[in-house]
């Protein structure tokens, strides 16, 4: 990947992290009106997930694609600074399958295990 331009394969991503954050934006929308109705007791439902369930399983997914969502940001902005694909620790090139597997990568692997991540 580094021989090409990943311009357009991470314009893809942050477009579909977009459109997911923006799903979750309403599903966050439809469990806040759903919390606001007086009616909606699901606290006491064992056979239902509750609400509260529900609106952190919404907060964790909304924080992992936001944080993907900026390093998709800080890789097209290693793209156009002419560092994309190059390990930000040790400086050497990050092998293709890597960025195949994570676009966004900045580090290589050993560096990456040697960080934890």
């Amino acid at each position: 990947m580094t021989g090409s331009d990943p311009r357009a394969a991470l314009r893809a991503r942050a477009a579909e992290l977009d459109a997911l954050l923006a799903r979750l934006d309403a599903d966050e929308s439809a469990v806040r009106a759903d919390r606001a109705d007086a009616t909606a007791d699901d606290e006491h439902d064992p056979e239902g997930s509750t609400l509260s369930g529900e609106w952190q399983r919404i907060e964790a997914l909304r924080r992992s694609a936001a944080l993907e969502r900026a390093d998709v940001d800080v890789a097209l902005a290693r793209v156009d600074a002419g560092t994309y694909g190059i390990c930000e620790v040790c400086g050497r090139e990050i092998p293709a399958a890597r960025l195949e597997a994570r676009p966004f990568a900045t580090r290589c692997v050993a560096c990456a295990e040697r960080r934890g991540g």
